[in-house]
């Protein structure tokens, strides 16, 4: 039987994990359609107790889910770069430090390990043994001693599509009803559309957190109840003043 490579058979067991937990952009799909949601509900629900023309609605919530749209996958977008750019800068200061000071690096990875409970003869034989690889010396000293692994490096135009999708698929929800009613049924309608979609995206929620689905979906839910009644107030405020 022939014998598998450390890394293949870490790559291996952690696809394995992998497999199990939800894909990452599930998680960006969710709270990107949970900004979305809770943003235009507070929209059509503000301007609803400011007007009741159902058109004016239906108009100031369309541009405001385009807007968060738009602001979504420009904020995903420079999000992620910025992150990558941060985990280029770690590698290329621990490249640096390892040219200009390499013994000192040796020893900060071999104390390092022994922090996590290595001897001090171990920890250092490993901090020596890794800096025999220049290329996964520069690698080992960017996650230990900076935080940063190549492996988290986020796709940019991923992010911003994933992420303005969802939100204008959330944005969408609480519009659905002004598409095909009018006047207070509409927004009565809008309200019941929305809290349910808050409801289900709290539960999904569940799918990337540690929370139970119905307590997720009622939090979300209660936190929608919120949003709708203060913007309402606020709009019926509003019409009295200006």
């Amino acid at each position: 039987m022939s014998t598998m490579s450390a890394s293949a058979r870490l790559d291996e067991l952690l696809g394995h994990e992998q497999k199990r937990k939800a894909p990452g952009w599930i998680g960006d799909a969710i709270y990107g359609v949970n900004d979305g949601l809770g943003a235009i509900f507070g929209i059509i629900a503000g301007v609803a107790g400011y007007t009741p023309n159902s058109h004016t609605i239906l108009v100031s919530g369309f541009f405001g889910a385009l807007a968060s749209t738009l602001s979504m996958g420009a904020g995903a977008w420079l999000a992620t770069k910025s992150e990558n750019e941060l985990m280029e800068k770690a590698i290329h200061e621990a490249k640096e430090s390892i040219q200009q000071h390499r013994d000192k690096e040796i020893e900060i990875l071999s104390l390092i390990y022994e922090t996590k409970g290595f001897t001090a003869d171990e920890a250092n034989e490993i901090a020596h043994r890794i800096a025999e690889d220049d290329e996964l010396f520069v690698k080992t000293m960017a996650q230990e001693k900076h935080g940063v692994h190549e492996a988290s490096r986020g796709n940019v135009w991923g992010s911003a599509i994933s992420g303005a999708i969802s939100t204008f698929i959330g944005g969408i929800v609480p519009l659905i009803p002004f598409f095909i009613m009018r006047g207070i049924g509409a927004v009565i309608a809008a309200a019941i559309v929305s809290l349910l979609a808050h409801f289900v995206v709290g539960a999904l929620k569940s799918l990337v957190t540690v929370r139970s689905w119905w307590s997720s979906g009622i939090e979300m839910t209660f936190a929608g109840v919120i949003v709708g009644v203060i913007s309402y107030l606020l709009g019926m405020f509003g019409s009295h003043i200006l």
